[in-house]
């Protein structure tokens, strides 16, 4: 091999490292659109988004969201086409597939429904009677799951809760249950004033949860990238950093309805 050979093939193998380096520090999570936390088509891509990123970006790693349905994105995630999926509360049967991180945030998923038609209920089954909505793909906490496979509950499932304002407003449902600030940020983003003014939520809660980035259990990188990922979250919690991706976030409505 000449020298001038031998100096390309050397190029071309450091060049090929440090690709493969650059690869190896960026990672990919698999993610649904759930604004205000993660939000496709905006700068920094949501609150939770932001927080992932800046996280992980101490440890010198850069991530790119994949904004999936949500039951391609956990798919798609547990059969390890991506680093992690975020966010998801706990299920047992979803330890058979990833390993949670710690607490991310905490949520709190309310009914909402028309002010001229107010649903009022203190059990699962005060709502029997009520055609209910849900977006495909999530989990609304065990109390209410178990009630939809019981049948106690009517639930007509759409792709978005856009759709499910949507439909509450044309009277095709008559309340659907959804994350409070998720809630009140899609409807100041997707409707009117007029639209928005005519909806309002319950103060009890279908359900109070904690929620979690997961990491695939097969993967061979996943027990590194959780630990620092949990390592970072608690630095950030610790610092006060954690509070500021939160501050800003949509409040809901001091109009309340329901007892």
């Amino acid at each position: 091999m000449t020298l001038i050979k031998a100096q390309m093939v050397a190029l071309v193998i450091v060049f090929s490292s440090a690709a493969l380096a650059a690869d190896d520090r960026t990672l990919t999570i698999s993610v649904g659109d759930w604004p205000p936390f993660f939000v496709e088509d905006e700068p920094g891509q949501g609150s939770v988004a932001r927080l992932v990123t800046d996280i992980f970006a101490e440890a010198d790693y850069d991530v790119e969201f994949h904004f999936l349905p949500w039951k391609r994105a956990y798919r798609e995630a547990a059969n390890g086409k991506h680093d992690a999926t975020a966010i998801w509360m706990y299920a047992a049967d979803r330890e058979q597939d990833f390993i949670f991180s710690d607490p991310v945030m905490k949520e709190r998923f309310v009914l909402f429904f028309r002010k001229e038609t107010p649903v009022k209920w203190e059990r699962m089954s005060d709502l029997s009677g009520l055609q209910l909505g849900g977006s495909i793909g999530y989990s609304y906490g065990p109390t209410f799951d178990i009630a939809v496979e019981n049948e106690v509950l009517d639930v007509e499932w759409v792709a978005s809760t856009e759709l499910n304002f949507r439909r509450l407003l044309f009277g095709h449902i008559d309340a659907f249950p959804e994350e409070i600030n998720v809630g009140y940020y899609i409807l100041r983003r997707e409707m009117n004033q007029d639209e928005a003014r005519n909806i309002t939520h319950h103060p009890e809660p279908i359900s109070e949860n904690e929620s979690f980035l997961l990491f695939p259990v097969n993967q061979p990188e996943t027990d590194r990238l959780r630990k620092i990922f949990n390592r970072g979250l608690k630095a950030f919690r610790d610092d006060g950093r954690y509070d500021a991706y939160f501050d800003s976030r949509p409040q809901a409505s001091l109009n309340r309805t329901g007892g």
